[in-house]
C-alpha cells in the first residue's frame, strides 16, 4: 500500500525512469533551501520511508553561479549552516558539494547506489538544462517536486500566460485545493554516511569568484530570521497593505522578496498565514495578488517562454512598436558603467541606483520606474534589456529569478501589459516619468532617505 501524503504526490513528476537502487534517497536542494514546509524534502522522505531507505540532503555549490556574486553567497551559505544542523537533528546528512550539479551528481549518486534523485523545481533555463542533461546520464529515476509555488506551475498551465487575468481564474479554481496547512518533516529513522566529505560553507564562501559586490549587513539571512521577519510583517505590515504598498516612503512592502528567491520562506506558508490572518479583506487580497497570482506568473512565464531573458520574448505588438521607434533620438544616453555608478541626470533614478547597490533590494514601484528609464536613456531595447538584468542580478538579492527577468520584461517589453499611447522611443510601451512618481510619493523624502 503506498502512504504517501496526497498533497506531496500531486507536487511531483518523474522527469525520467531508471532503476532504483539499494542506497538513500537523494534529495537534491536548489531553489528551495529550507528544512521546514519544503514538499520537495517531504516527498523524498515520504519515497524514503516507503521503501526504506536513508535520506540524504545534498546542495552543489558553484563558484562562478551566472550572475552570482559575493552578496548572493554569503546570504545563501550563512543560512546553508543552520539548515545543516537542523536537518542533523531529523537525522538527516546535508551535503555540499563544489561544483556544477550536471557534472557532480551522476557520478556521487553511483557512488551511492542511490534508491532516486528527487529536486525541486526552477524554470530558469540553466537548471532546465541541467536537469535534462541529468535524465541522460542517471541510471536511477529523476523526480521533480515544485515546492515554490502553491500550485504546481505545470498543473496551473500547459501554456504561456498572456497575463495576469489570464492566468487568475486557472490559480483561482485550484487554490482551496492546493493553499493547504504543510505537514512536519519527521526524525528519519534510518542513517546513511555520505561517500565523501561535504564542504564546509565558510570555506565555499571563499572561493566565490565575483566578489566585487559586497554582503549586506541589514538583513538576516536563514530560515528562523525568515520566519521572523514574516511574523513581523504579519503583525504590523500587513494592515494597511492595499493603501501604502506603491509609496516607498512609507516602507509599505513586507521586506520578504529575498527569503522567497532563496527558498528560506515558503510562500505557500506565508499564503496560508496571511489567508487566516485578521487583516481587513483588500490587505490580504492585495498582498496574495502579489504573491500568487503575480509570482506564478513569472514562473509560468520563464518555464514556457524559452526567451523570457531576451529581445525575442516580447509580445509581437511590442517588438513591432519598440522597432518602429527603434531611431528615435535618444535626449539623454548611458553607458552600463554610468548607469551602474549612478551618474545619469536624474537624481530620482541615481538614487535608485544607489538603493539597489547598497540594501542589495529596491522597492518594486521604483523597480518599474528604474528598467523603463533604461529603456528610455540607451540606444536600442536589446541594450536596455541586457543592462537592466545585468544590475539587477548583481545587486539585488532577488535577482537571477523569474520574478526579476518578468517584471524587467514588463518594463521595457509590455510582457503581461498591453498597448498605451504611442510615445518616442517607448512606442506603445507603458511609460512612467518623474512627474508621475511626484503625483504618488515624495520624491524628494525617498532621495533624502537613500543611504542613511
Amino acid at each position: 500500500m503506498d502512504r504517501r501524503n496526497p498533497d506531496s504526490h500531486r507536487r511531483c513528476r518523474c522527469l525520467s525512469p531508471g532503476r532504483t537502487g539499494a542506497g538513500p534517497v537523494i534529495y537534491w536542494m536548489s531553489r528551495d533551501q529550507r528544512l521546514k514546509d519544503n514538499w520537495a524534502l517531504l516527498w523524498a522522505q515520504e519515497e524514503a520511508l516507503l521503501h526504506h531507505k536513508p535520506l540524504q540532503v545534498l546542495f552543489c555549490c558553484m563558484r562562478d553561479y551566472p550572475g552570482a556574486n559575493l552578496r548572493h553567497y554569503d546570504f545563501m551559505l550563512q543560512a546553508m549552516a543552520e539548515l545543516g544542523q537542523g536537518l542533523r537533528q531529523h537525522n538527516i546528512e546535508l551535503v555540499l558539494l563544489a561544483g556544477e550539479p550536471a557534472a557532480l551528481l551522476p557520478a556521487y549518486v553511483e557512488q551511492s547506489d542511490a534508491h532516486a534523485l528527487v529536486t525541486d523545481f526552477d524554470p530558469l533555463r540553466i537548471k532546465q538544462l541541467w536537469k535534462k542533461q541529468l535524465a541522460s546520464r542517471l541510471k536511477v529515476p529523476l523526480f521533480e517536486v515544485d515546492s515554490h509555488n502553491i500550485i504546481p506551475a505545470w498543473v496551473t498551465s500547459d501554456k504561456k500566460e498572456y497575463a495576469a487575468y489570464t492566468i487568475r481564474p486557472k490559480i483561482n479554481r485550484l487554490l482551496d485545493d492546493y493553499l493547504t496547512d504543510i505537514p512536519r518533516l519527521r526524525i528519519h529513522p534510518l542513517t546513511c554516511a555520505p561517500p565523501g566529505p561535504s564542504a564546509a560553507p565558510a570555506e565555499l564562501l571563499k572561493t566565490v569568484a565575483d566578489r566585487q559586490t559586497g554582503p549586506v549587513s541589514w538583513l538576516k539571512p536563514g530560515a528562523a530570521a525568515a520566519a521572523q521577519a514574516a511574523e513581523a510583517f504579519l503583525g504590523k505590515g500587513l494592515a494597511g497593505y492595499a493603501l501604502r504598498r506603491n509609496n516607498p516612503c512609507l516602507a509599505g512592502q513586507s521586506g520578504l522578496s529575498p527569503y522567497l528567491h532563496f527558498g528560506q520562506l515558503s510562500a505557500q506558508r506565508l499564503a496560508w498565514l496571511v489567508r487566516h490572518s485578521t487583516a481587513a479583506e483588500q490587505d490580504r487580497e492585495a498582498f496574495l495578488e502579489e504573491l500568487i497570482v503575480r509570482r506564478e506568473l513569472s514562473d509560468n512565464f520563464c518555464l514556457y517562454e524559452p526567451d523570457y531573458d531576451r529581445f525575442a520574448g516580447f509580445p509581437r505588438w511590442a517588438r513591432t512598436t519598440l522597432e518602429a521607434h527603434r531611431g528615435d533620438q535618444r535626449e539623454y544616453s548611458y553607458s552600463l558603467s554610468q548607469l551602474e555608478q549612478a551618474a545619469t541626470h536624474e537624481a530620482l533614478w541615481n538614487s535608485c541606483q544607489q538603493d539597489l547597490m547598497i540594501r542589495g533590494k529596491l522597492h518594486g514601484y521604483l523597480r518599474m520606474y528604474w528598467a523603463k528609464k533604461i529603456l528610455e536613456w540607451t540606444r536600442e531595447p536589446e541594450e536596455a534589456l541586457e543592462y537592466a538584468i545585468a544590475l539587477n542580478d548583481r545587486y539585488s538579492l532577488d535577482g537571477r529569478d523569474p520574478n526579476g527577468y518578468t517584471g524587467i520584461a514588463w518594463s521595457i517589453g509590455g510582457v503581461h501589459d498591453r498597448a498605451w499611447r504611442e510615445r518616442p522611443v517607448f512606442g506603445k510601451v507603458r511609460y512612467m516619468n518623474l512627474a508621475g512618481c511626484r503625483r504618488k510619493f515624495d520624491v524628494e523624502g525617498y532621495i533624502n532617505s537613500v543611504g542613511r
